[in-house]
């Protein structure tokens, strides 16, 4: 078989089989300006592609003389609907010369592995090959389609369209949002990036402070009668209830909940929602802003663990679009964000009080101050040896809340946090995060005051970590703490 040499830099090519398919090949490769040798055993076929000022000559492909004939040729395509005689014109290839660059055509994909045995570079089944053509258009389509129906609704909107990201929002919410706050300017429509709970984790509020994207807290607003179009993107994973009427929905996850919208579009199918606003973008033919392709970069980036998890061919053609766009050095800067002295305190107890099963680690980070320390505590542990699932939990304000991650795909960790404490408290997420907050006085019934904190972190923490450890299907007990 052939090696290193590139395809652009050959320029003698034999076509073996003159069919439509052939025919149209050689076609495109003489546009190209390369030197073509045809050979086909239909002499009428052959008359009529020399009236065409093509190079054909009448010789059958399956004759040793065949593979003789096209000896310097640097490609050769045999591209017979043969498949048998296609088999024996490679192995006579192949027995004269193991440099040749060799294409060939298949019928199905048993025939495809035999071409292959025989000593075949590329095997082409024509089927797939119009399968994927079809695809390709049918979701071409669908896009244009979906574009057309979210320009409409996003046109009806009379005054402004408030964008709601998820409660507390991550870097693919907002750069979801920031997109379609894009997408409606391109089409004159002002539209407002809102939110419902906190800016905590420092990486997203690094992310919305560099790239300067203004995001309003909906309890601020006193006048929300001037937004009559509500959109929400990227919302699904963060579990909370929305109570607001929706007209646009855009998610990469399903949703427990039902929305009653005008335009939805829902897309398990990729990693992340910034991947779907960025085919919008495309969609729209719009020059895109490089805050919004750097927001967009990172937010397919963080949800696919820099395309480590759960990637697929839409987020990579995604990012390779967007990536000439996008500020690199703000993108370092989002990277490495500083970590508060909270922070810091929050993930030194719960490495100290980390409690090891099999591959989950769960810990207790005592009393804390900022509830948005947990998650980032549960994600840098998830980044120690032998570890694929993190639990941290810590109390607050009466209230246990707890922050999960997790890597293993055999784990739904929504699901174990559901099955843990949603009938005792309020669990939401998905496959690779989620969050719980329990009352306190559910696993005690005692009230909090400082001369019995200890005493309740104690007992939380055996009840906390016994629900959880049955609910991963582990018990807890002697254990090591993953050192």
């Amino acid at each position: 078989m052939s090696t290193g040499v590139s395809i652009a830099a050959m320029s003698r090519y034999a076509i073996l089989g003159c069919g439509s398919v052939g025919h149209a090949v050689a076609e495109d490769l003489v546009e190209q300006g390369k030197d073509v040798l045809i050979v086909d055993k239909d002499e009428g076929r052959v008359e009529a592609l020399r009236d065409q000022d093509l190079n054909a000559q009448t010789a059958d492909i399956r004759d040793p003389e065949t593979a003789e004939a096209v000896d310097d040729c640097d490609v050769v395509l045999i591209m017979s609907s043969d498949i048998e005689a296609n088999k024996e014109a490679v192995g006579n290839i192949r027995e004269r010369n193991g440099d040749q660059f060799v294409v060939v055509r298949a019928s199905d994909p048993v025939s495809g592995d035999e071409l292959t045995e025989l000593g075949a570079d590329v095997v082409i089944n024509p089927s797939s090959v119009i399968a994927d053509a079809a695809m390709r258009s049918l979701e071409s389509g669908e896009l244009e389609y979906r574009a057309t129906q979210l320009s409409e609704v996003l046109r009806d909107a009379n005054d402004r369209v408030a964008i709601f990201t998820n409660e507390s929002p991550d870097p693919d919410s907002i750069a979801s949002a920031a997109a379609l706050q894009a997408i409606a300017s391109h089409l004159g429509v002002d539209a407002d990036i809102c939110y419902l709970g906190d800016i905590g984790h420092q990486e997203s509020r690094a992310f919305v402070n560099l790239l300067g994207i203004e995001l309003l807290n909906w309890a601020d607003i006193e006048d929300r009668d001037q937004y009559d179009t509500m959109a929400v993107v990227d919302h699904a994973k963060g579990g909370e209830e929305f109570d607001i009427e929706v007209d646009i929905v855009i998610d990469h996850y399903e949703s427990d909940e039902e929305w009653d919208a005008t335009f939805v579009d829902v897309r398990p199918n990729v990693s992340s929602t910034s991947t779907i606003m960025t085919k919008y973008i495309q969609e729209f033919d719009m020059k895109v802003d490089e805050a919004v392709a750097t927001a967009l970069l990172y937010g397919i980036r963080e949800e696919t663990l820099d395309f480590k998890r759960d990637t697929t061919p839409a987020d990579l053609t995604a990012a390779a679009y967007l990536y000439p766009f996008a500020n690199h050095d703000l993108l370092e800067q989002v990277e490495s964000p500083s970590m508060s002295p909270e922070t810091l305190d929050v993930l030194a107890e719960a490495i100290q009080n980390r409690e090891v099963q099999g591959s989950h680690l769960v810990s207790n980070a005592g009393f804390i101050r900022d509830r948005e320390a947990l998650a980032q505590a549960a994600q840098h542990l998830l980044n120690l040896e032998g570890i694929t699932t993190t639990a941290v939990f810590g109390i607050a304000d009466d209230t246990i809340f707890l922050a999960a991650r997790s890597k293993d795909i055999r784990m739904n960790i929504g699901k174990v946090l559901s099955d843990a404490y949603g009938g005792i408290g309020e669990a939401a997420g998905h496959s690779t995060q989620a969050s719980a907050e329990i009352s306190l006085g559910i696993f005690t019934g005692i009230e909090t005051n400082d001369e019995n904190r200890d005493t309740l972190l104690s007992l939380t923490e055996e009840a906390v970590k016994r629900k959880l450890f049955e609910a991963m299907g582990v018990e807890s007990g002697e254990s090591s703490n993953g050192s």
